[in-house]
């Protein structure tokens, strides 16, 4: 194993991706495995280098001195020289010898100016100048900025041109010694996207511990909650709630049931209706396609219902079965979460997930190892995210408002369960005619497809988020229809902001020079996107959460105030919400630097406006 060269905290030169350009970095880390350094950029940007892409600056200072040495009046020439790059001189004639000497010297002069240049290469007929962590100098455009980290590759003629007029071409004597400089070392950068070590170094969720608790702590909570609902009094106090025989939750027929579910939704989505559209750009550039017919599923689930329903089928069967669904809906997660994990130890080292891949066995399948696995052009994560968990929770409310009407001896279900099943309708039914805005969250762009994310899916939705159904059936509650009315008010207006707010997230990161959306200002940033700091993301850091909290508490106030159970779902909201923004903003903070100072100065508060 060859020794490392850079140590921690050392300031060196950097070379800049796809570029030969090198900045003063600092180097953070390095990992003995893949021998890359992680260095940090001025701007805070941080990117993985090999060794031979970073150089001391004692090296660059010994150039300078030398250059300067040889030839006294340089300095007065180079400036003329770099406005016009390769242009010779008039009137006078130099010998053969003299003019290759003549062009070395010019380009050293050159290749030393760059070093203040930003990395990436500008047209000289763009007047705007840029800053060296590549952003514009004024704070806030409306345009997109190009910079080369973003660039899909140029022809070979158009990289040709750059080179030859900003006179990018190695020196002799420092060809021999290092080929950074080399035509086919800048055919190959363009060509390529370097990759950043994928090993996964900061540990989430409390690390292996935090991870190997939770594979427990998840099942237990869903099972808790279920057991105190059958209570006749759910109270805490209570705790803990009676356990039933082992036996008594398992049934065969149960775990065939949601087997056919499974599988049925996937039929569903294999059917060739809807459209097929990219996703955002891996890490290795290349875009995955999705076909985007969620609604279609939901609809044809709906008619399959409806079929059963004409035909007298007892739908409440799932009430009487419920903690028995639940068991076998955790088992098949189980299952499906090993299989993910197994099949994930053969996938190219590009495919990992970037915050699953630590090495440690039980991180990496919780968090999820792989990240988009694909079973031909079937997307098991895409196909979880919305369809099983989310139209089955649908369905599990209907299967509540049908038991509550049996049990009770109603020929109409109660004001409170029509509030319940209504406003999680609207939100199940704008995330299937929405599904295309999925592409772009965390979830699909960063986490891997783990038991964290399975057993979320599959279980925790359909079965935790349907606990105001199930508790209204066991502990009825009246609601007036002035209380009804405001209850439903509320959860429009936190709708409302929901809504608007994703939609205009993921206009701006479709097509960021919509006209549509030409009244937004944005900051730019290193990597070419832009964070909004007018519109609903410019109130707060996240709007769209603060939608989905008051949504979920109107979802909550149906059920009254005689327990804080039916609660649960509200206060775990704000917790999982607030841990996920706090992911997001280190995420951030690291891939846009100073940047992202920026943007939090114009938006301070993260949730709740004037609160978080």
């Amino acid at each position: 194993m060859p020794n490392r060269r850079f140590a921690d905290g050392e300031v060196v030169m950097g070379r800049w991706p796809g570029s030969v350009l090198y900045y003063e970095v600092q180097v953070t880390s390095y990992d003995d495995v893949s021998h890359l350094y992680t260095v940090k950029y001025k701007d805070g940007t941080e990117l993985a280098l090999k060794e031979s892409d970073i150089r001391s600056q004692s090296s660059f200072k010994h150039r300078k001195s030398q250059s300067s040495s040889s030839s006294p009046s340089r300095r007065s020439s180079s400036r003329s020289r770099s406005r016009s790059p390769g242009r010779p001189a008039k009137g006078r004639r130099r010998s053969s010898s003299q003019s290759r000497e003549h062009k070395d010297d010019k380009k050293k002069t050159i290749q030393e100016t760059n070093l203040a240049l930003p990395p990436c290469v500008l047209k000289p007929s763009e007047n705007n100048t840029r800053r060296y962590n590549g952003e514009p100098d004024s704070t806030e455009r409306n345009d997109t900025s190009c910079l080369i980290l973003e660039q899909k590759l140029k022809p070979d003629l158009e990289v040709e041109r750059v080179l030859e007029q900003y006179s990018l071409r190695p020196r002799k004597e420092e060809k021999k010694k290092e080929e950074i400089y080399s035509e086919k070392k800048v055919f190959e950068t363009i060509k390529t996207i370097e990759k950043a070590s994928s090993k996964t170094k900061e540990l989430e969720f409390g690390g292996r511990i935090g991870a190997f608790t939770l594979i427990f702590f998840l099942p237990a909570t869903v099972f808790y909650l279920l057991l105190m609902c059958k209570q006749d009094d759910p109270s805490l106090m209570n705790f803990p709630p009676p356990l039933p025989a082992l036996e008594s939750l398992w049934e065969p027929r149960v775990f065939g049931v949601v087997l056919l579910w499974f599988f049925l939704q996937a039929l569903f989505y294999l059917l060739p209706i809807g459209k097929v559209v990219e996703g955002l750009p891996l890490s290795n550039g290349r875009k995955l396609q999705y076909r985007i017919n969620g609604f279609y599923a939901f609809v044809l689930t709906a008619a399959a219902i409806g079929t059963l329903l004409y035909f007298q089928f007892e739908l409440h069967y799932l009430y009487d079965h419920f903690m028995q669904f639940a068991v076998s809906a955790a088992a098949f997660s189980v299952g499906l979460s090993i299989f993910l994990y197994i099949r994930s130890l053969k996938a190219p080292e590009e495919e990992l997930a970037p915050g699953g891949n630590s090495g440690y066995f039980v991180y990496d399948f919780f968090t999820g190892h792989e990240l988009n696995p694909r079973i031909g052009s079937f997307d098991l994560k895409y196909f979880c995210e919305l369809r099983p968990g989310l139209i089955g929770w649908v369905v599990i409310n209907l299967a509540m408002l049908l038991a509550e009407m049996k049990i009770h001896n109603q020929s109409m279900p109660s004001l409170s369960m029509v509030l319940v099943n209504s406003f999680q309708l609207l939100y199940v039914v704008d995330a299937l005619w929405n599904e295309e805005a999925v592409l772009t969250t965390m979830d699909i762009t960063h986490d891997g497809f783990g038991f964290m994310l399975v057993f979320g899916d599959l279980v925790w939705v359909p079965f935790v988020y349907s606990l105001q159904a199930f508790y209204l059936v066991g502990h009825p509650t009246a609601v007036s229809w002035p209380v009804a009315a405001a209850i439903t008010i509320l959860n429009c207006i936190g709708y409302y902001i929901f809504r608007r707010a994703n939609s205009q997230k993921n206009s701006f990161r479709r097509n960021p020079s919509d006209p549509k959306l030409a009244y937004l200002k944005f900051i730019p940033t290193a990597t070419g996107k832009g964070l909004l700091v007018t519109g609903w993301w410019g109130f707060v850091r996240h709007p769209n959460y603060l939608g989905d909290i008051i949504m979920a508490l109107a979802w909550s106030l149906p059920c009254g105030f005689n327990h804080i159970l039916p609660y649960f779902y509200v206060i775990y909201f704000i917790c999982l919400l607030v841990h996920r923004e706090a992911r997001d903003e280190h995420h951030c903070k690291q891939k846009y630097g100073l940047a992202w100072e920026r943007y939090c100065q114009r938006v301070p508060y993260r949730i709740f406006p004037y609160i978080y």
